[in-house]
C-alpha cells in the first residue's frame, strides 16, 4: 500500500464508520420510538435486540433480555414448547425475507401476568443463518372493545325494541325487535322522527314533562301508548337515555322499550278476579268497600249526601230449586243489566253474592231530605225494572225485589256500620211484605212517606183543579198599578192552603211542574184577556214564572203561542219570568226560544238577578225587558254598604242595557225611598200589597203611593 494513500483511506474508513454509527443510532431511535415491541432473535431464539416498547410491554430491561430465549421471556409456560416447534418448522420452510402471518396469541409479562398480543415475525437468511425480527402489539384494549361491541351487538338484538336517534330525535338505527314490535322495517324507520309512533293517547303536556325529566336527569322511564304501523295502539314500557359528549352536550338518545300488552292483559285479569264478580262482571264486595271508603271521604269535602241501596230478589231460592242454578245465573245476569240501566255512570252497582246486590249513589244533594227523595226515586225505578218479566229460553219468569236504603254524608260513621244499616233496612222491607222499599232512619222513612203522600195529593189536586192564582201588585214610582205577578196557590181540602215552597220543588222533582205550569199559564192568560177588554185595566202586564224544566222542553214556544191564541190574551202584555239558574246550560237554545217569543210580542224578566251564576256576556245577548233586584239585597241595603252598592249597580246596569229595573221584596218606605234615590222606578213587595185573589186589586185602580204611608 502506498504510504501516501494511507491517511486518505483512514479518513474514508473513519467517515464510513461514522455514517454506520449514525445509521445504527437512527435505527435504534426508530426502534425505540415504535409503538410496537420490536424483538430481534437469532436462530436459537435468543434475543439480539430489544427496544424500549418491549421493555415497557414485558417488564424486562434490554440488558436483562439480551441473549435470553424469547420463549422464556414472553411466552406463557403452557405454550412454550409449541412456540419452539413453530420456530423450528419455520426455519425449515421459510424463505429469505419472508414475512410471517399476523397471529394473535397470549403473551406473558415479567410478573407472570398474561395478556393478548398480536405477533408478526419476519425472517432473514444470510449465509445459511436465520435471523428473526418480531413485532409485538399489546391488543388488550382492542380485545376489550371487541368484547364490548360483541356484548352490545348481542344486547342490541335482544327481545326488547331498541332505537337510537340523533339529538333532534331523528332515527339512526333500530334493531329487529323494534321492527317486530312496531311493524316498521329499518328502512321505513331510518330518517323518520319518533313521532312516527305516537298514538295520540298522551297529550303535549305528557311529552313536555318527559323531555324535561330527560334534560334534567339524563333519563326517563315509564308506561306509554304507541301506535304500530297497522294502526293498532299498544302499551309499552319505555326507557330513554341521553348520550352526552365530553363537554356535556347531548349527541344521541337511546330508547329501549318492551311491548307490555300481555302484562296489561294479565294485570286486567288479576284485577277482574280480585275486584269483580265473575258471573255478572259487577264490582264485588271488596271493590264496593273501597269505593264506599272513598265516597265517605269525598262527602267530607263536598258536603254532598249519598245513598246505599241493598237489593235482594224475592223468592230467588224457588227459581233455583225449580229451574236449576243455570237459569238462576241467567236471571242474575239480567238483573245486573237492569240495575246498571237505572243509575248514572258515576254510581256503582255491585253484587255481594247470591241474589244480593248493592247500588251506591253519589252526590245526590247537600240537603239530606232532598238526597233521600232522589234515592227513593232511584229505588222505585229499580223495583219497577226488576218487576218486569224475565225471558228465558222456554218460559217467561216473573219476579220482584226488596230494597233497603241507608243515607250517608260527612257525619256518617264507618263503612261496616253503613253496610249494616242498609242491610237492616232491607230486612224491614222484607218484613213489610216484599216488593217494597224502606229507609234505615225511621224519621227519614216518615219524611219519605209524607212526601209520597204529598205527591199523591198533588196529582189528585191537578185532576180536581184544586189550584188557584194569587196576584201580587207591581207599581211605578207614583204608586200606580202597572202590572201583577201571578203566583200559584194550592187550596187543599184537608191540608188547607199549601205554601208554594212546600209543593213547587216536589212538582219539579216529579215533573208535575209541566201540567201545573201549563195550567198557570192558561189561567193567567185568561185573566190577561179579561183585563185587556176593559179600558182601565188594559195597560196591565201579567208576569208568569217559568221553570227550567218547562223552558227546556222542545215544544215550549209552540205551547206559549198556542195558549195565547186559545185565550185571546195580548202577547205584548204577557211577561215570562226566568231565573238565572235556567241559564246554566243550553244558552244558545234559550236565546233562540226567547227571540222566537219576543218576535210575537212576549216580554221577558230575569228574576232574582245577582243571586245566580249567569255570565254578563250572556246578559247582553238575551232579549230581556226587565231585571228584578232580588229581595236579599234589600234586607240589608240600609245598613250594609255592600248590599246597597249591589242594588245600585243592578239599577245602573239595567238602565244602561235598555231594560226596566224592578225591585222585589220592598217591605218599608225607607227601602222604597232608597231605591227611588238610586233611580229604580218599579216596585213589588209587601209594602205595596201581598199576593191575593184578583178581587183585592180593585183598590189599586185609584190609589197612589201615599196611601201606603
Amino acid at each position: 500500500m502506498d504510504p501516501a494513500t494511507t491517511p486518505h483511506l483512514r479518513e474514508e474508513l473513519l467517515s464510513t464508520v461514522a455514517v454506520l454509527k449514525d445509521s445504527l443510532e437512527r435505527a435504534q431511535l426508530n426502534l425505540d420510538a415504535a409503538l410496537d415491541a420490536v424483538i430481534n432473535m437469532d436462530e436459537a431464539g435468543q434475543v439480539t435486540d430489544w427496544n424500549r416498547q418491549a421493555e415497557r410491554m414485558f417488564g424486562y430491561s434490554r440488558d436483562q433480555a439480551m441473549r435470553c430465549e424469547v420463549a422464556e421471556l414472553i411466552v406463557p409456560p403452557v405454550h412454550r414448547e409449541a412456540h419452539r416447534q413453530g420456530m423450528r418448522r419455520y426455519m425449515r420452510t421459510a424463505k429469505p425475507t419472508i414475512i410471517g402471518q399476523r397471529v394473535e396469541v397470549l403473551g406473558m409479562r415479567s410478573d407472570g401476568s398474561e395478556f393478548p398480543i398480536e405477533l408478526t415475525i419476519a425472517a432473514l437468511i444470510q449465509n445459511g443463518t436465520h435471523f428473526f425480527c418480531a413485532h409485538v402489539r399489546d391488543i388488550t384494549d382492542r380485545k376489550r372493545v371487541e368484547e364490548h361491541l360483541r356484548i352490545a351487538a348481542v344486547a342490541f338484538e335482544s327481545d326488547e325494541g331498541m332505537v337510537i336517534t340523533d339529538c333532534d330525535g331523528v332515527i339512526l338505527r333500530v334493531n329487529q325487535s323494534f321492527s317486530a314490535i312496531t311493524g316498521y322495517s329499518a328502512a321505513e324507520a331510518l330518517g323518520q322522527s319518533m313521532n312516527l309512533l305516537r298514538s295520540g293517547r298522551q297529550d303535549d303536556s305528557f311529552y313536555k314533562a318527559m323531555w324535561t325529566r330527560i334534560r334534567q336527569a339524563g333519563t326517563w322511564q315509564g308506561e306509554m301508548w304507541n301506535r304500530r304501523k297497522n294502526g293498532e295502539i299498544y302499551p309499552e314500557w319505555l326507557t330513554v337515555t341521553a348520550v352526552r359528549a365530553g363537554q356535556g352536550e347531548v349527541t344521541h338518545y337511546v330508547g329501549i322499550f318492551a311491548d307490555i300488552t300481555k302484562r296489561k292483559a294479565a294485570e286486567a285479569e288479576i284485577q277482574q278476579l280480585a275486584f269483580y264478580d265473575p258471573l255478572t262482571n259487577l264490582p264485588n264486595r271488596r271493590l264496593l268497600t273501597d269505593r264506599l271508603k272513598q265516597a265517605l271521604a269525598g262527602c267530607a269535602r263536598s258536603h254532598g249526601a249519598g245513598a246505599l241501596l241493598f237489593i235482594d230478589l224475592d223468592h230467588f231460592k224457588n227459581l233455583n230449586d225449580t229451574l236449576g242454578h243455570d237459569q238462576g245465573d241467567v236471571l242474575l245476569r239480567q238483573v245486573a243489566v237492569r240495575l246498571k240501566a237505572c243509575v248514572r255512570d258515576g254510581d256503582t252497582v255491585a253484587r255481594l253474592g247470591g241474589d244480593e246486590f248493592v247500588v251506591m249513589l253519589l252526590d245526590l244533594s247537600e240537603n239530606l231530605t232532598e238526597a233521600a227523595a232522589k234515592a227513593e226515586s232511584v229505588g222505585e225505578k229499580i223495583l219497577l225494572a226488576l218487576r218486569q218479566p224475565y225471558q228465558f229460553s222456554q218460559l217467561t219468569h216473573h219476579s220482584s225485589a226488596s230494597l233497603g236504603v241507608a243515607m250517608f254524608n260527612e257525619a256518617s260513621q264507618s263503612v261496616d256500620d253503613l253496610l249494616k244499616r242498609a242491610d237492616l233496612a232491607l230486612y224491614q222491607a222484607k218484613d213489610g211484605g216484599r216488593n217494597t222499599l224502606r229507609f234505615f232512619d225511621p224519621d227519614m222513612q216518615a219524611a219519605m212517606s209524607a212526601r209520597a203522600g204529598l205527591e199523591a195529593d198533588l196529582r189528585l189536586g191537578l185532576q180536581e183543579k184544586q189550584f188557584l192564582l194569587y196576584y201580587q201588585p207591581q207599581v211605578d214610582v207614583q204608586g200606580r198599578l202597572t202590572g201583577v205577578e201571578a203566583l200559584v196557590r194550592w187550596q187543599h181540602p184537608r191540608r188547607g192552603m199549601v205554601h208554594p215552597a212546600d209543593f213547587i220543588p216536589l212538582a219539579e222533582d216529579t215533573r208535575l211542574i209541566l201540567p201545573l205550569g201549563q195550567w198557570v199559564l192558561e189561567a193567567a192568560c185568561r185573566q190577561l184577556k179579561a183585563w185587556a177588554d176593559q179600558s182601565h185595566t188594559a195597560h196591565l202586564t201579567l208576569a208568569v214564572n217559568v221553570s227550567a224544566i218547562q223552558f227546556h222542553r222542545a215544544d215550549f214556544v209552540q205551547d206559549v203561542l198556542a195558549t195565547l191564541e186559545l185565550t185571546g190574551a195580548p202577547a205584548a202584555r204577557l211577561k215570562l219570568e226566568l231565573t238565572e239558574s235556567l241559564l246554566v246550560k243550553d244558552v244558545e237554545d234559550i236565546i233562540a226560544k226567547m227571540m222566537a217569543l219576543k218576535a210575537q210580542g212576549v216580554g221577558f224578566s230575569l228574576d232574582d238577578f245577582g243571586t245566580g251564576y249567569s255570565s254578563l256576556s250572556y246578559l247582553k245577548r238575551l232579549p230581556l225587558d226587565q231585571l228584578k233586584i232580588d229581595q236579599s239585597f234589600l234586607h240589608e241595603a240600609l245598613s250594609n254598604p255592600k248590599d246597597a252598592a249591589i242594588a245600585s249597580v243592578i239599577v245602573t246596569l239595567g238602565q244602561r242595557l235598555g231594560m226596566t229595573v224592578m225591585a222585589e221584596g220592598v217591605e218599608s218606605r225607607a227601602q222604597y225611598e232608597f231605591l227611588e234615590r238610586e233611580g229604580c222606578h218599579h216596585f213589588q213587595g209587601y209594602y205595596f200589597g201581598r199576593p191575593a185573589p184578583v178581587e183585592a186589586l180593585e183598590r189599586f185602580f185609584s190609589s197612589s203611593i201615599h196611601s201606603h204611608e
